[in-house]
């Protein structure tokens, strides 16, 4: 790698670039009379954002919509983390396909399916529960904190369901044999010994879920705004796309503690998985986990395990491509089956707006990830092999990118390409999501990196071999699984982005996610979901064709040869 006292401090620039310019931008900018401008600095700003009387019911409604979001997605992810490691349960590869899959399904197309389904007035299974029990009002109206809590938790239960299943697996069920053993039930042990054994996990999936909810702008957007249910993103995407000129510093005031309370919970979610090895109850290689016998209820579970497959996974795309068949919503019947065609599909592919989205989501999610990836390299290395105090100061400022909301940091970018050539350009918005989504390259690459010894390298180069050729023969091959973990994870996520993207894209530079958002407010639900279908596809394909890459390159260019 080269220098590496040189190359620390090219990096804490970079990342420091990142992380610490839209933050401090954001700062700048909620003390500014108007936008673009640093000069007569006032507080008029905070003053009018925080006496503002819908404030504390958007707080209000806030914390109701993160507490029980990360609720819903924590006590799933209990009930799935221990069916798969403590029970015999069939099928387990559900369990495998309930944490990975749904992160390849775009939020907002999420969110829609469910509107598609339980809105109101002409949702497909509220139209249905209606005709089947001759109702004369919606079973279930998603256009309430219920219908965005619902939404957001199944939203978030792969990440909970990641957190917790690990911790499961590593308990010592003779804990809670031992407490009935001393006559305790099952719900007093379950109290007792297995929730405080769990308490890290259980808390770090809660803090990670509420930040998530903070950041998340797809559900309150979808979902909340047409029910007048705001949170403070939708407050604050309220502030800059309502009226006559948008308020980006009464903007920016709001967004400060959005930011302030999303760093304080990532640091506090990485203070309690540091003290995680206090809870640690496996200490000998001879440890397996008890199986418990489901018996006759074995088959039930393993159906709502099912079901929660099908609604995370088959149910949004399904409700997708049949709304995108059809020239309105209606519940599936014989004359909805003979209206079907592929109108909607051909007016997404000859509207050259949604083109253009497509090319720059396309090309975003090919050079973002690529260069995000890059930097990953960099920064892992550094991290995880050069053992200094700026090495400690780089990974907290990469870190620091976790607690980002999207569109906080958004407008914090807006401030800084104001006065540039970047301003309202498809290059602002690389650089937006290369800084919000740095670590999910830098996580994959990191562990990619603990796992090479150091003698490694030291073996290459008294070899005779150069850093380079050391890091082409022996590091790069080693390091494909992580690469291709974090190329696929921040190309999935910048195809389908929309937070960053609503406060930076402008005419010319329209994303994906943006237009889709377009046509949802437009109800044009046919070319939303055609065009909904398109991007999973897309997505699909780049995931599909990274991963045999990926594996022609791991066969092709080993350490041994």
């Amino acid at each position: 790698m080269g220098n590496k006292s040189a190359l620390t401090p090219i990096l804490i620039v970079i990342v420091g670039f990142l992380t610490i310019s839209p933050v401090l931008m954001l700062i700048f900018g909620s003390f500014s009379e108007g936008f673009g401008t640093f000069s007569g600095f006032t507080l008029s700003k905070y003053v009018e954002a925080y006496t503002d009387p819908e404030l504390s019911a958007v707080l209000l409604n806030t914390l109701v919509f993160t507490l029980g979001s990360a609720a819903v997605a924590t006590a799933l992810a209990l009930f799935l983390s221990y069916m798969y490691t403590r029970t015999n349960i069939p099928f387990k590869f559900f369990f495998g396909v309930i944490s990975i899959i749904p992160m390849m399904i775009p939020h907002i197309l999420f969110s829609i399916s469910w509107v598609l389904l339980l809105n109101p007035s002409n949702g497909i299974l509220n139209r249905y529960l209606m005709e089947l029990f001759e109702l004369k009002k919606a079973f279930f109206d998603i256009y309430s904190l219920p219908g965005m809590i619902l939404v957001e938790g199944l939203l978030d239960l792969p990440v909970s369901y990641l957190i917790i299943a690990p911790a499961m697996s590593a308990f010592d069920v003779s804990l809670e044999e031992s407490s009935r053993v001393c006559g305790a039930g099952t719900l007093r042990t379950f109290t007792r010994v297995t929730l405080p054994v769990l308490r890290p996990a259980i808390l770090a999936s809660v803090i990670l879920v509420v930040v998530r909810c903070l950041a998340s702008f797809s559900v309150p957007s979808v979902i909340g705004m047409p029910g007048r249910i705001y949170v403070l993103a939708t407050h604050i995407y309220r502030i800059i796309s309502t009226g006559f000129s948008a308020d980006y510093g009464k903007a920016a005031a709001v967004g400060m503690s959005a930011l302030a309370a999303a760093i304080l919970l990532i640091y506090l979610y990485r203070y309690l998985t540091s003290e995680s090895d206090r809870y640690v109850t496996i200490s000998s290689r001879g440890f397996k986990p008890a199986i418990i016998d489901l018996k006759g209820s074995k088959y039930p579970l393993l159906g709502f395990v099912g079901l929660i497959s099908f609604v995370l996974i088959v149910l949004p795309v399904l409700v997708l491509f049949y709304t995108s068949m059809l020239p309105y919503v209606m519940v599936p019947s014989a004359k909805a089956f003979s209206l079907m065609s592929w109108r909607n599909w051909l007016e997404v592919l000859e509207d050259p707006i949604s083109l253009l989205a497509l090319k720059n989501s396309v090309m975003l999610g090919l050079v973002g990830a690529t260069l995000g990836v890059i930097l990953s390299i960099f920064v892992s290395y550094v991290i995880v092999k050069v053992r200094t105090r700026a090495a400690g100061v780089l990974e907290s400022l990469s870190f620091l990118s976790f607690s980002f909301p999207g569109m906080v940091i958004g407008i914090g970018f807006m401030w800084f390409f104001v006065r540039t050539p970047l301003y309202a350009t498809i290059w602002a918005l690389l650089i937006g999501y290369i800084a919000v989504y740095l670590p999910y390259g830098i996580r994959p690459l990191s562990s990619a990196f603990v796992q090479i010894h150091s003698h490694l390298e030291e073996s290459s180069k008294v070899c005779g071999a150069s850093s380079f050729t050391t890091m082409r023969r022996i590091v790069i091959p080693l390091l494909i699984p992580g690469i291709l973990s974090g190329w696929i994870l921040m190309a999935s996520i910048f195809m389908r982005e929309l937070t960053v993207s609503v406060v930076l894209s402008r005419p010319g530079s329209e994303v994906l996610a943006v237009q889709i958002l377009r046509f949802s407010e437009d109800g044009l639900w046919g070319r939303l979901s055609a065009l909904g279908i398109i991007m999973i596809l897309i997505s699909s394909a780049l995931v599909t064709a990274a991963s045999f890459l990926g594996k022609t390159l791991a066969k092709g260019r080993s350490p041994a040869e």
